[in-house]
């Protein structure tokens, strides 16, 4: 069920049950300042909307559905929260931070992130421990629950998370000190690894492997569509048809669905302009280009690299390698630097990064048809020999 569809309050649990995620987390609002929170992935939770000592308005999580049943988290929420100012759990704190994350607009992949570590590694760890009674010692725990399962990269990012935790509570007066603010300087080093990639001599034999792969459309004409534009995986999985202009042959990405929170413009070479044709006969009726299954909205996130590997190449390239792939052949064929740092969406630091969606479009236009033309080219070369 959509949530436009609902029709009373409380809800059912007909309705509960059968309400779909969206591409963006959100609330349904059951009644008496609770609400069901469903993520992007269908997973369900019971929030309570509650006013603090203070005066401030915060959130506080009852459990998950369908383990807290309606019946339960009503009964919850009838009777309220107790709590002292002195006496605020770091869960309220961390979800209060999650909650501003949300309202500001950042990435879905971003808050799935956030989502997925606070409920999987910090609250575990000290979500049910009193904000001013968080040590040092606790924060080292979680940065070393990370490490020491490989995720080096996982717990340099919560690390910012805790710190930024701390310092909105310190701004709010809910506590005075930091105790992740060095955490950075026991950690154990991020490994600066690339993403694999292939270079130019290794096109030929890949493209014309992935020309004669076997796997379905829609996950060939995302590869295709990829490789051909220097898109990230994410960005290519979640395109919609409304962002596509046929007259202007060009793909608008709105900022929401951007890494940078920018809008972004990219000119679309004339191979991936009769591929989308052909796609829109078999998915022209979804919002999507690459509809997913089931509860779904998109592609899956690894249907991209399952093509990749189904055709020998695990190891030595996945879909955000591609872009390294397009930069360096970019670079090496003379294009200049400015017009591929736009095509990829990179900020530039100082004055010359101020952004302008429409940066260099023709030229960028240009570059990315013969791009694509140069990739057919390098194919061809591989049939001939």
């Amino acid at each position: 069920m959509k949530r436009s569809e609902i029709r009373k309050r409380p809800l059912s649990d007909t309705t509960i049950a059968g309400l779909e995620p969206e591409e963006r987390e959100y609330r349904e609002h059951d009644g008496n300042g609770l609400y069901l929170r469903v993520n992007p992935t269908g997973y369900k939770t019971w929030m309570l909307r509650y006013k603090k000592p203070n005066g401030k308005w915060a959130w506080k999580t009852l459990g998950k559905y369908p383990a807290l049943s309606a019946k339960d988290a009503r009964r919850q929420a009838l009777n309220g929260i107790e709590e002292k100012p002195d006496s605020i759990l770091f869960r309220v704190a961390a979800e209060d931070w999650y909650q501003h994350k949300l309202d500001s607009g950042r990435a879905p992949s971003a808050v799935r992130q956030m989502r997925l570590y606070l409920d999987k590694d910090i609250l575990p760890e000290i979500g049910d421990k009193p904000l001013d009674q968080v040590t040092r010692q606790d924060c080292v725990k979680v940065q070393g629950r990370l490490e020491s399962r490989g995720a080096r990269s996982i717990a340099s990012k919560v690390r910012v998370w805790l710190n930024q935790i701390f310092s909105r509570s310190i701004a709010q007066g809910l506590c005075e000190l930091n105790p992740a603010s060095e955490l950075n300087t026991v950690a154990l080093p991020v490994d600066e690894k690339q993403y694999p990639h292939l270079l130019e001599s290794e096109l030929p034999e890949f493209l014309n492997a992935l020309h004669a792969s076997p796997c379905r459309t829609l996950a060939m004409t995302a590869t295709w569509m990829l490789l051909r534009t220097a898109s990230r995986p994410g960005m290519i999985r979640w395109a919609k048809w409304e962002d596509i202009d046929w007259e202007k042959e060009l793909w608008t990405i709105p900022g929401e669905r951007m890494k940078t929170r920018r809008d972004h413009l990219v000119p679309l070479p004339s191979q991936t302009l009769n591929d989308l044709r052909r796609l829109h006969e078999r998915t022209g009726r979804s919002d999507y280009l690459f509809p997913g299954v089931g509860e779904n909205p998109v592609m899956s996130d690894g249907t991209i690299n399952k093509v990749i590997r189904t055709i020998g190449y695990k190891g030595k390239l996945v879909g955000h390698g591609s872009r390294h792939t397009a930069s360096t052949l970019l670079h090496e064929h003379g294009w200049p630097h400015a017009h591929i740092e736009a095509q990829l969406a990179h900020k530039e630091k100082g004055v010359s990064g101020v952004y302008n969606k429409a940066a260099y479009l023709e030229d960028r236009r240009r570059m990315m048809q013969w791009y694509a033309d140069y990739l057919d080219q390098l194919a061809e070369s591989e049939s001939v020999l």
